[in-house]
């Protein structure tokens, strides 16, 4: 099977062989497809539900996301999507900016907004915590650290539940 896309060929196989966490397959399949539309994939998110999941899909651009932009991307990514299959069941697909409280998951996320106020929740208390919420002062490989009340804690980047941006209004 082959599809329009660099990586479906891979991404198939990959299915046959086990692969990886859903949310990095559905990535690496979809992003190819963002970009030949003129966006960045920012963060994939899928909820499973009794009724059907739903896979959100969040872009970023330079110059900001339209409405024409999520419909161009909608009308891509649904033609992969039918193509892979990745996704057992019914679906709904949603399209969108990541907006000003924007989702914060990988290291290269993080590196865009030091600086910037963050928050952040960890799986695994640091510090006696698990709740932050500071600038981010500094991204390193495997850490990064947000000032909490004049105290600077350093947090390992694969212990980060969820973390979001704050904007400044």
């Amino acid at each position: 099977m082959s599809g329009p896309y660099h990586g479906l060929d891979s991404y198939l196989n990959r299915q046959e062989q086990g692969g990886r966490v859903l949310r990095d397959q559905l990535a690496e399949l979809l992003a190819p497809v963002v970009a030949d539309k003129g966006c960045e994939l920012w963060e994939v998110e899928y909820r499973p539900g009794a009724g059907g999941g739903l896979l959100r899909l969040y872009l970023d651009a330079p110059e900001g996301i339209t409405l024409e932009d999520c419909e161009r991307v909608s009308r891509a990514v649904s033609a992969v999507l039918d193509e892979a299959d990745p996704i057992a069941g019914e679906y709904t697909l949603e399209v969108s900016s990541p907006g000003l409280d924007r989702p914060l998951r990988t290291r290269e996320h993080f590196l865009r907004f030091i600086g910037e106020t963050v928050r952040v929740e960890l799986t695994h208390p640091v510090a006696g915590r698990k709740r932050f919420l500071g600038p981010l002062l500094a991204v390193g490989e495997q850490t990064l650290t947000v000032q909490v009340e004049d105290v600077a804690h350093e947090l390992p980047i694969d212990e980060i539940h969820r973390a979001r941006l704050v904007p400044q209004l």
